[in-house]
């Protein structure tokens, strides 16, 4: 049982509200921008709410259609079907009124999308605010939640400057768009990039994307029209919208600009706004998943960045939150907590900030987080958490990994890169489509394709709670590469299970003395322009990077492993492209290679 400050506990809600209403009803219109642009809402309100009582509002604004048009007629009393769960129904059955929205060039909305977040959307958003604000129903409060786009619009909101926002719920976002989910590392996200442009292309064409799968396609006609004449306009508007996979094409560093924008990634980013969102003081409700993308870093960033009341939650699902992700789970089993504690947290989030402390909101800063392999959570309120240790794993002759530094002289392995090497179609990068569960099966077989390091049996049980490094002192026989480095736990059985990982294009590999844009976490890497530094073929070189976080304990009897790769077939770019490089590992006194591995003592 967690435990969120003195206000929330899953499972146990002191002084929850039971149920205040049954059943909503929505209304559908345009609502005018300061440019004339129209933006598409759909209100839900509470049914036979009296016309006296006024609800703090609560947004959802969508990128993939606020609500669907379908084949069946809606069903009375609820919020009509959507790209997400029924957490609408939820709200406005515990008092609170619900707007969702179309961003502008997206769904029934009219206008054009420029690219994720844009000035526009921002003032857009902040304006939708203040219009709900002033509604009759509306107490004069409000917040926002979304997971994904949806709750990076919600950060926006927070950033946006309108008064009358006082508490976000962000599940599953992006803190830094080049390092979190388009470039990790500075490889590109080629099946992420690819697919989410192919689904808003037919999406902003009214079309149900064929990654939804036949049965949405069957059942959903489209976007749900406020008019259905205007519909078709709004729809010729949005052939303007770019092409994302065509813009990131031409970006390899964080400067580059992304298309005709004249903006980069940087300027699309949240830690971009950081500064108007701490002046704002809204309280921020942040979940990530140590196996969604790189939706844990972000929330630590966020963590350690910002100065705005906080409470944070890194559990273990995917992407849409309704599947456990844990190695150690069953596949697609439920997640902890389960969907409807979710919501419950959610409620009393805002329950507490829009609600009962309107004048007296908390000023905590906390983090809540779950323990892979024990199955546990545990809180804290700094990163890293207090007692955490550095422990030094080197990379040894034979395919060892120990705690023993090298005394050889001259040792050495080659590795020629595996372009058929993968870690799935169901990992952490392809969960972003909303619909594919996490699962990681046994990695054995994946790693023969790799070039592994394995310790002795562990002599106790290890939690490795934080940023694993690793430090490589490489030759290569190309000018560029990329280089993966994935730590996994092998039992005594041999199975070997899947733990993080982390990655580097080496023209990034120069560590940068200049100051981050942000607080971050282990070497930092500019991944601009200015700071390209080509391999050159046959000398010893430092590729040193963090691995993305987790909080994991390996039981005592299991080895740890840690396996380079440097390609990753079914989610990343190769590179360099049309070239197959041969890396050699140095593993000698001179140029040690390590993981280094962030340890908590119990």
């Amino acid at each position: 049982m967690i435990n969120h400050g003195s206000y929330v506990q899953f499972g146990e809600v002191p002084g929850q509200r039971t149920e205040i209403y049954q059943g909503a009803v929505t209304q559908s219109l345009y609502l005018p921008m300061r440019d004339g642009v129209k933006i598409a809402i759909d209100l839900c309100l509470p049914k036979d709410l009296p016309a006296e009582t006024k609800l703090p509002a609560i947004l959802i604004m969508a990128r993939y259609w606020r609500s669907f048009a379908t084949r069946t007629p809606d069903q009375p009393g609820k919020v009509p079907l959507g790209p997400r769960d029924p957490i609408a129904d939820f709200l406005i059955k515990h008092g609170y009124a619900v707007v969702l929205v179309d961003v502008r060039g997206s769904g029934a909305s009219f206008g054009t999308w420029e690219y994720v977040t844009s000035p526009t959307e921002m003032a857009d958003m902040a304006e939708v605010a203040a219009w709900a604000a002033q509604q009759p129903w509306c107490d004069g409060s409000v917040g926002a939640v979304g997971i994904s786009y949806e709750g990076s619009t919600a950060e926006l909101l927070a950033a946006g400057g309108e008064p009358a926002v006082r508490a976000i719920v962000s599940q599953e976002t992006e803190f830094d768009l080049y390092t979190d989910i388009v470039f990790p590392g500075g490889i590109r996200n080629e099946w992420f990039i690819e697919t989410w442009n192919d689904t808003n292309l037919q999406l902003d064409r009214n079309k149900v994307p064929k990654a939804w799968g036949w049965s949405a396609r069957l059942f959903v006609t489209g976007v749900r029209p406020v008019d259905k004449q205007q519909l078709q306009a709004a729809i010729e508007e949005h052939k303007q919208n770019p092409d994302v996979h065509a813009a990131v094409g031409g970006i390899t560093y964080r400067d580059d600009l992304f298309g005709a924008t004249g903006a980069t990634l940087d300027e699309m980013s949240f830690f971009n706004h950081r500064a108007a969102a701490e002046r704002s003081g809204v309280a921020i409700f942040s979940w990530a998943s140590w196996l969604d993308g790189n939706t844990a870093n972000a929330v630590l960033h966020r963590f350690i960045n910002l100065n705005n009341p906080q409470v944070a939650v890194i559990g273990a699902w995917s992407h849409n939150m309704k599947t456990h992700a844990s190695p150690y789970a069953e596949p697609k089993a439920q997640p902890v907590p389960d969907q409807n504690s979710q919501w419950r947290e959610v409620f009393s989030f805002f329950d507490h900030h829009l609600l009962v402390q309107k004048d007296n909101r908390f000023e905590e800063k906390v983090l809540y987080y779950f323990t892979l392999g024990v199955e546990k959570w545990q809180k804290t309120a700094v990163w890293p958490p207090e007692g955490t240790q550095t422990q030094r794993w080197y990379m040894e002759e034979n395919g060892k990994l120990s705690t023993d530094e090298p005394t050889i002289d001259n040792g050495q392995d080659s590795y020629k890169v595996d372009l058929q090497a993968t870690s799935g179609t169901q990992n952490r990068w392809h969960t972003p489509d909303g619909m594919t569960p996490v699962i990681y099966k046994d990695r054995a077989k994946a790693d023969q394709k790799l070039l592994t390091y394995t310790s002795e049996p562990l002599p106790a049980d290890v939690e490795i709670t934080g940023h694993p490094l690793v430090t490589l002192h490489v030759t290569s026989t190309a000018t560029d590469g990329a280089f993966y480095g994935y730590l996994e736990e092998v039992d005594h059985k041999g199975v070997v299970t899947y733990l993080t990982e982390g990655q580097l294009r080496a023209i990034h590999r120069k560590i940068s003395s200049a100051s981050p844009p942000y607080r971050t976490f282990g070497p930092y890497h500019s991944f601009q322009k200015k700071d390209a530094s080509p391999l050159v073929p046959g000398e010893v070189t430092e590729i040193s990077f963090a691995l993305i976080p987790t909080s994991v304990q390996i039981r005592k009897g299991h080895r740890l492993r840690i396996a380079i790769a440097g390609h990753d077939k079914d989610t990343f770019a190769p590179v360099p492209e049309g070239e197959i490089p041969t890396i050699t590992i140095q593993r000698n006194a001179s140029f040690a290679s390590y993981v280094e591995l962030p340890v908590i003592a119990r």
